[in-house]
């Protein structure tokens, strides 16, 4: 019976981490070390780096996620780890976990087999306290909120348009929504609110997107947490609470370094999803990277229709970043559920499955190249696999003129992905890259969320309710109308049904509501029945994971 992916983990050799931050340069003084195998990098050092020339930059995405698995994280550490192995001098950056899928459904995000970071128990639980730090700022602000209106909301803040909610970081469908204040005068006055997954939370966007500490004061103080009487925003500054949530998020923006089983470098900081956030890690920990190595490989979440785009339209554009190269995942498996075949029959051949299958590769292909960057595609082998399915992949991904690599990193670590990684450094180095945005600054709100419909996701555009509409003028008139949109959607469609497979054509887009991000400087758009705060399957993973009797962890993945 193969290892399991824990098992791996367990046994890796880990080098201290002080020599892997010796391979990047870092001195010992710029490491503030949490044991043997995980640090985080000091301001005063990267500062040193900003006159450095920055490495390339390699976005590794995926087509529409399915329950098969495609495996984004697995080929971001096969990748880099395939880079090192041909001569380059590569680093990863990853996001970090959230407990909710870690006890839910997905699992962890520390790759899999051999081609994981490490300490992949650590990583996938609380690892340097990020995700405790970010719940508890956004929570200290949701009480200083209700403490404002105690004590008589001098700013006007109206009880009835509090839009700040709280979060914990697990999925809890009973914390959706709340009433607070309950008991009696001492308590304050009762309203209705809810939680969101911290994941979720605006402080993480704000976290993945912040320059500097003096940048993150800026963007907490410019956060919304509800409107006047008449329809004037209330902000952290009237509350005055971006001093303390500074404080509570100093350290936590030092990005985390850690390494892959061969010992190479990686950044895990920062950890948006992306169907209901903007998916990518922190610009910190990426712009750092590209400051250390000559090659960056990184991962946005979900499928290129959801993480891709935010990566390039909100990272990228926020950030300053130009990516040469992307990797398109895909498995066999999840191209034959988007031909139509049931899960318990992707063991068997079927090459018509896959061909049809292909269409949705060919919509995120051709969607990638509209942002000016060259695309190669990385099919994750599988034992089921067979050459004629392979043959179908390449025959199709060649008349798009687009490269194709079956790797086999998950069972062979960075050997698995040497030819991938060869064709991604020259693409990378060929300078083909000619970045751009989806859409200008300019363009009104509206008409970047229909923009991302449209062209995305192949709709005949984005509808909504007078209400939601309303909203989004009110947003345009008020000055945020230069903001990207994060769309907060499912990630099994390229529509808002999460049943629609493949490359669906003739559906529209519906958006419930929209909330403002004024700190991530971003609108969120919430389309179809997507839920901010995700609920435990009828099967958790948490059934599984215990402590043994060595007292090692048992049941992740």
């Amino acid at each position: 019976m193969p290892k399991s992916d824990i098992e791996i983990a367990r046994e890796a050799k880990m080098k201290p981490i002080g020599e892997i931050a010796e391979r990047l340069n870092i001195p010992q003084d710029a490491l503030y070390q949490f044991g043997p195998s995980k640090a985080k990098i000091s301001f005063d050092h990267i500062d040193t780096l900003s006159r450095k020339r920055n490495g390339k930059l390699i976005l590794v995405t995926a087509i529409t996620p399915t329950p098969a698995g495609e495996g984004k994280t697995t080929m971001t550490v096969g990748l880099g780890d395939g880079l090192n192995r041909i001569g380059k001098n590569a680093g990863i950056c990853l996001r970090e976990p959230s407990l909710g899928p870690c006890f839910g459904m997905k699992g962890g995000a520390a790759g899999g087999g051999y081609a994981q970071v490490v300490p992949m128990e650590d990583i996938n639980l609380h690892f340097t306290g990020d995700m405790h730090a970010i719940g508890t700022a956004h929570n200290l602000l949701a009480a200083m909120v209700d403490n404002h209106i105690y004590w008589g909301a001098k700013s006007g803040l109206d009880l009835r348009r509090v839009s700040w909610r709280r979060v914990v970081d697990m999925n809890d469908r009973a914390l959706r929504d709340v009433t607070v204040a309950k008991g009696g005068v001492p308590n304050g006055f009762p309203r209705e609110t809810g939680f969101d997954i911290t994941v979720a939370s605006e402080i993480m966007a704000i976290f993945c997107l912040a320059t500097d500490l003096k940048d993150l004061n800026r963007r907490l103080n410019n956060i919304v947490v509800g409107q006047t009487r008449d329809r004037r925003p209330v902000t952290v500054k009237q509350i005055k609470a971006a001093g303390s949530m500074t404080a509570l998020l100093r350290d936590t923006l030092m990005p985390n370094l850690v390494q892959t089983l061969e010992h190479n470098p990686a950044f895990i900081h920062g950890g948006p999803f992306a169907n209901i956030a903007h998916g990518c890690n922190s610009a910190i920990a990426t712009k750092t990277m590209m400051k250390l190595v000559d090659y960056t490989v990184t991962e946005a979440g979900f499928g290129a229709d959801l993480g891709a785009e935010k990566f390039f339209d909100i990272k990228c554009r926020k950030a300053g970043l130009k990516p040469d190269c992307v990797v398109l995942v895909a498995t066999v498996r999840a191209l034959k559920m988007h031909g139509g075949v049931a899960r318990a029959d992707l063991g068997r051949e079927n090459v018509k499955a896959v061909k049809d299958g292909l269409a949705n590769l060919e919509r995120h292909v051709r969607n990638i190249k509209k942002f000016g960057v060259p695309v190669v595609v990385g099919i994750n082998e599988f034992i089921t696999d067979t050459k004629r399915e392979h043959t179908a992949i390449r025959n199709h991904c060649k008349r798009l003129k687009v490269d194709t690599f079956v790797c086999t990193h998950w069972a062979d670590g960075g050997n698995g992905a040497k030819a991938i990684a060869k064709r991604v450094a020259a693409l990378a180095d060929s300078g083909r890259a000619k970045f751009k945005p989806l859409y200008p600054d300019r363009m009104p709100l509206w008409d970047k969320i229909d923009a991302i419909s449209r062209t995305i996701y192949g709709a005949t555009g984005a509808v909504a309710e007078k209400r939601v509409r309303d909203q989004i003028d009110q947003h345009q008139e008020a000055g945020y109308g230069k903001f990207p949109v994060c769309m907060a959607k499912t990630q099994y469609s390229f529509s808002a049904d999460p049943n629609l497979k493949g490359a669906p054509k003739g559906f529209e887009v519906p958006v419930r509501e929209v909330r403002l991000s004024a700190g991530a400087e971003f609108l969120v758009a919430v389309c179809g029945e997507i839920m901010t705060m995700p609920g435990l399957p009828s099967k958790p993973a948490a059934h599984s994971i215990r402590v043994n009797r060595k007292g090692q962890i048992e049941g992740l993945f």
